[in-house]
């Protein structure tokens, strides 16, 4: 039988959660197969192009759905819960794929979208979409799958860890570039407002000061936190800093930061430009597959004779 889609095993999914609570990707497979009346056949039905199995596959957007739309937890990497939310959805399952939607698009910035930025459905065969865009759309989709794995396992970790994490970021960026031990992580108990430290020469005249908050995604960081970190880079005498956090900046802490005076440099970096630069600078990260589209090469069958009748 044709194996369900993503957004018809979210339900089945929700409902899953709630009998049993935390459970682990690999371990919504056997049950959702039986819900959906799948056979052994069914269930280890591979993609033409081997990479992985179609349900498994679908059963892991449904979930990153459901977890990016606020239904469903991540307490640890590979594990769903159902949250509040999730439970009262599941009496109104015509409001899910609603709901989930606005929750996905309150996340993106307030601009006009391309096409080829949309979501959208890889195998929906009454799209207007060419196969490039729906190649390039897809792209876009697994990243913010990814963008949000990113911050959801940072959250699992220690604010200590999450202070070290974003010192390898700004090396891994070239910041402190070659220089020993340019990065350093100032002890909790006496830090003064200061994370984190990066050397930009080897005399260590040059410096760049980090604060870094560890925040759920639902909380802000506003203007006096911002304020503080000032005043924290005024008593290190220092002119350059970065704050970045897992979360979001109110409007009133980007205007204060983008009208201070030119003698200090204060840049904010959030949740979303975060997880942008752990991916784009490969920190804790690896390659799961790469995919070569190759066009034709006008110049040689240019000059190749034509056949002229």
């Amino acid at each position: 039988m044709p194996l369900p889609k993503h957004d018809e095993i979210r339900l089945p999914a929700l409902k899953l959660l709630k009998a049993k609570g935390k459970i682990k990707l690999g371990e919504f497979i056997q049950p959702l197969g039986e819900h959906f009346k799948l056979s052994d056949e069914d269930l280890n039905e591979m993609y033409k192009s081997g990479n992985g199995p179609i349900f498994y596959d679908r059963v892991s957007w449904a979930l990153s759905y459901l977890n990016m739309g606020g239904l469903v937890d991540k307490p640890k990497r590979g594990t769903y819960e159902i949250n509040a939310k999730g439970i009262e959805l599941i009496e109104k399952p015509e409001q899910i794929d609603k709901y989930i939607d606005q929750e996905i698009e309150k996340r993106e910035p307030k601009k006009q979208k391309k096409k080829s930025e949309e979501l959208i459905e890889i195998n929906d065969t009454s799209s207007e979409l060419t196969p490039q865009e729906k190649l390039y759309g897809s792209f876009s989709n697994i990243k913010k799958s990814v963008y949000t794995d990113i911050i959801n396992t940072i959250l699992t970790k220690t604010p200590i860890a999450f202070e070290k994490l974003v010192v390898s970021l700004l090396q891994r960026m070239g910041y402190g570039g070659e220089i020993q031990n340019s990065g350093l992580v100032t002890k909790a108990s006496n830090d003064g407002g200061i994370d984190g430290i990066i050397k930009e020469d080897v005399l260590g005249l040059g410096r760049i000061h980090i604060q870094a908050k560890r925040y759920k995604t639902d909380i802000s960081i506003g203007r006096e936190e911002i304020q503080k970190f000032v005043g924290a880079l005024a008593v290190a005498q220092s002119n350059k800093g970065v704050f970045i956090t897992t979360s979001y900046y109110t409007k009133g802490a980007i205007e204060y930061a983008n009208n201070l005076n030119g003698s200090t440099t204060l840049v904010l970096i959030d949740g979303k430009q975060l997880a942008e630069y752990i991916y784009d600078f490969g920190l804790g990260m690896q390659v799961e597959q790469t995919i070569e589209i190759k066009k034709l090469d006008a110049d040689y069958w240019d000059s190749l004779k034509d056949n002229v009748e």
